[in-house]
């Protein structure tokens, strides 16, 4: 389908960086209600974009280097992508009318704020649009039910992968962990296709049912659901960590190397529990962080059980 004018915004990243820029999203649907609002995102986001009140389509755009803008050049280009110049370039070749993004010296000619290096994501975006005198809500985090039911209503959920090995926790500390919840809890492990031998080799370990593990290769639908309707998410940082924060499902999130306070979730949502050590490294690296592996099972396991205890995960 044709895209005719209308508003272009770019965040062509994972589940994690979609969900810290809804709020953002939902600022430009309020200042143009009445035009139509594009959003670039990869294509394996779509069901949840789709739950996403602010957007009215998804142009399925890969990365960087990859969007494709059929029709008349759009009416404004907002940049969530990133800092560029690469993402100022994608979204300068379709010719819009008007841009927001953030300054950049490769483009002199294009005012914005600052790149602010050390703030939360969420508020990165909200303060990107509020610069182009565009009010956000930094709360505005929540998504609205999704379209079918859980497989696995009221289960702890726990989900081990992370897009980078610093991020991941090692797979034999989840399942002493999912071992000891099994006790008293319905346990499941989820993850992608991609990550099905990791989901498995948590499971294996546990001991949990074949059925306790939950991969999906069609769509985040189901994860989405699995979510929404458990007692407990356990996982690092990552887009799962978000989702729970969006459906207001109890938490305990693992961080390391990354801190908290740029990507975890707002501090007045009390039904997470982040767990770091203080420890900053990089996010990209190809072995866990050191800080990471500071987290032993003994104090996930006290947080996850004391959230369980006090009645606070429902489902």
């Amino acid at each position: 389908m044709a895209v005719s004018g209308g508003i272009l915004v770019l965040r062509a990243l994972g589940l994690g960086d979609l969900l810290t820029a809804v709020p953002a999203l939902r600022a430009l649907r309020r200042a143009f209600e009445n035009e139509r609002l594009v959003l670039a995102a990869p294509e394996n986001l779509r069901d949840i974009v789709e739950l996403i009140d602010a957007v009215d389509e998804l142009l399925p755009t890969a990365g960087l280097g990859e969007l494709s803008w059929p029709g008349e050049p759009p009416r404004l280009a907002v940049n969530l992508h990133g800092r560029g110049p690469e993402s100022i370039h994608d979204l300068l070749a379709k010719d819009p009318v008007e841009v927001i993004t953030h300054r950049h010296p490769d483009f002199p000619g294009l005012d914005g704020p600052e790149w602010p290096a050390d703030v939360h994501e969420v508020d990165r975006w909200c303060r990107l649009l509020e610069a182009a005198r565009i009010p956000a809500d930094r709360a505005d985090l929540a998504l609205p039910p999704p379209p079918g039911p859980s497989p696995a209503p009221g289960a702890v959920v726990i989900h081990p992968g992370a897009a980078f090995a610093a991020r991941r926790w090692p797979a034999e500390r989840y399942a002493r962990v999912a071992r000891e919840l099994a006790g008293e809890h319905r346990v499941v492990v989820t993850g992608s296709a991609a990550e099905a031998a990791l989901v498995r080799e948590v499971t294996d370990q546990a001991g949990l049912p074949a059925d306790a593990a939950l991969t999906e290769d069609t769509g985040l639908a189901e994860l989405a659901s699995t979510v929404a309707e458990a007692s407990l998410v356990l996982c690092g940082d990552t887009g799962v960590g978000h989702l729970a924060t969006a459906y207001g499902t109890p938490s305990v999130l693992l961080f390391g190397p990354t801190p908290p306070r740029l990507w975890g979730p707002p501090p007045e949502a009390w039904q997470h529990t982040v767990l770091w050590v203080g420890d900053v490294g990089d996010p990209h690296a190809a072995e866990p962080d050191a800080g990471l592996l500071l987290l032993h099972e003994e104090r996930v396991l006290s947080a996850a059980s004391e959230l369980l205890r006090t009645g606070v995960a429902h489902g």
